[in-house]
């Protein structure tokens, strides 16, 4: 095959040139090839020669001419060239070993076939020349064409040396199958069972990036049921393992929370973007396996699992340094929230209740109803829509109520200068206080909102802190 016409960038044909003019072979390698292949968008462009890559890139940077940036890593024996939003990485061909203890390998120069058999996964191992002579040829010595045509991800080599080298690769084909919409070939998916416990040498910083790339994928439940299936989830998010199954007491059953939760996952990708969002709707009930009872008049229970599991994401943050600032915060905020918009449709829906939500919620209220709808998914289709609509009636509430509360705020029926002369105080505290609280009550729907049901509050509020009024306020009305 040929995918010369594919190679429409003019840095190709000058990178090509350079190479040529050192003699050397020089060609596109990794995942460019594979989303060239596939049709889909890769920015990142790496070259492999066989020579010395840093030379290459050198070379390559010099003919690019003004305003270009070379970096060297020469621990690594790699080079970046950035021009603009080109950005180009060189290395030389090589091959590599293992010791048991490391996934850093002991690299030594080699020959393009060394490269090529050392990499991950089939469809990552094909190579596309850019010397003249052969410029768009593809050298694709593992069939990771017909890989890519099967929808298959599978290693080049043995999979049990491919994975115990280097256990990363493990999460990385589950992540390259969610991804990309590929299954895991059966003697792949095999080895990541037999070497799922590699996984205890690699960082939680390499396991985080994986993950997240996981769940940016459009179905992400595809990449967890693979991590729960080949026994890495265990070593990585127990939590979640314990989720899985259903017990029975006296015919009595819950549902599998893990396979509700995955439901709940995919419901939420389908209409958002936001990573954490995400990350919420995975940790939505990951309290409920250590709040599970059982109650022989009530059944399976799991009170205060929200509460429990917004202290359970904060240890796992922690655990696999995730970030620990707002977004930490945000997805234990919706995971202790997140069954009380159910608890709003359950019982009659009051001004005050949707106002005491909205003020818990504040900016991420419109984030906690995505994960609401989402956590409904009985088998009861009728019930179903009943709560769904039921949503739809609390989301007009929380609009009404807000547009109240934004007319209330203009229009105060009693102002701090009154406060001052009812009660003939200065400028202090105190009448900060006497507003604050009435401004409050009105938005709770304590009282009315009017002069009246205003003065009568400040009343009440001034006996119980020994103040009196100067006049009577109703003798003006």
């Amino acid at each position: 095959m040929n995918l010369k016409d594919k190679l429409k960038l003019d840095i190709f044909r000058t990178v090509g040139g350079v190479a040529d003019g050192m003699g050397r072979e020089c060609y596109v390698v990794g995942g460019y090839v594979r989303d060239l292949i596939i049709g889909r968008h890769s920015k990142d462009i790496d070259f492999v020669t066989v020579g010395s890559g840093i030379e290459l890139a050198q070379h390559v940077a010099e003919a690019m001419g003004p305003n270009t940036n070379l970096a060297v890593y020469r621990n690594y024996g790699t080079a970046q060239v950035h021009k603009g939003k080109t950005e180009l990485e060189f290395v030389g061909a090589r091959r590599e070993s293992y010791k048991r203890d490391s996934r850093n390998p002991i690299v030594e120069d080699g020959t393009l076939d060394d490269d090529l058999a050392r990499r991950d996964f089939t469809i990552n191992a094909m190579a596309i020349s850019v010397n003249a002579a052969t410029f768009g040829e593809v050298i694709d010595r593992y069939d990771g064409l017909g890989d890519i045509e099967r929808r298959i991800i599978r290693t080049p080599l043995d999979p049990d040396v491919t994975f115990s080298d280097d256990p990363l690769r493990m999460l990385r084909c589950i992540r390259f199958a969610t991804q990309l919409g590929f299954d895991i070939a059966p003697d792949t998916f095999t080895a990541l069972r037999r070497n799922a416990q590699r996984m205890e040498i690699i960082t939680a910083e390499r396991i985080k990036d994986e993950l997240f790339k996981i769940m940016a994928a459009p179905r992400p439940s595809t990449g967890w049921y693979y991590l729960l299936d080949s026994g890495l989830l265990a070593f990585i998010l127990p939590e979640l393992v314990r989720m899985k199954g259903i017990d029975v007491v006296n015919g009595r059953a819950h549902k599998d929370n893990f396979k509700h939760t995955m439901t709940v996952l995919d419901s939420v990708a389908a209409v958002s973007d936001n990573i954490y969002l995400r990350w919420a709707a995975l940790f939505h009930d990951i309290g409920k396996p250590v709040t599970k009872h059982y109650d022989p008049e009530r059944g399976w229970t799991f009170h205060n699992h929200n509460f429990i599991g917004s202290k359970m994401v904060k240890t796992i943050f922690r655990r696999l340094k995730f970030p620990l600032g707002s977004e930490l915060n945000y997805v234990a905020k919706l995971v202790e929230l997140h069954m009380r918009p159910i608890a709003l449709v359950e019982d009659e829906v009051t001004d005050s209740a949707v106002r005491r939500l909205a003020n818990y919620a504040e900016e991420d209220l419109a984030d906690l109803m995505i994960l609401a709808r989402a956590d409904i998914t009985s088998r009861d289709e009728a019930r179903k829509a009943r709560y769904l609509a039921n949503f739809d009636l609390v989301e007009q509430k929380f609009r009404d109520t807000d547009a109240k509360d934004r007319e209330r705020n203009r229009k105060n029926p009693v102002d701090g200068t009154e406060i001052m002369a009812l009660f003939g105080l200065p400028q202090c505290p105190e009448v900060g206080y006497f507003a604050k609280n009435l401004k409050q009550a009105i938005k709770d729907c304590e009282i009315e909102d009017n002069r009246h049901a205003a003065f009568e509050y400040l009343l009440r509020l001034a006996e119980q802190r020994g103040i009196k009024a100067l006049y009577d306020p109703f003798e003006k009305e």
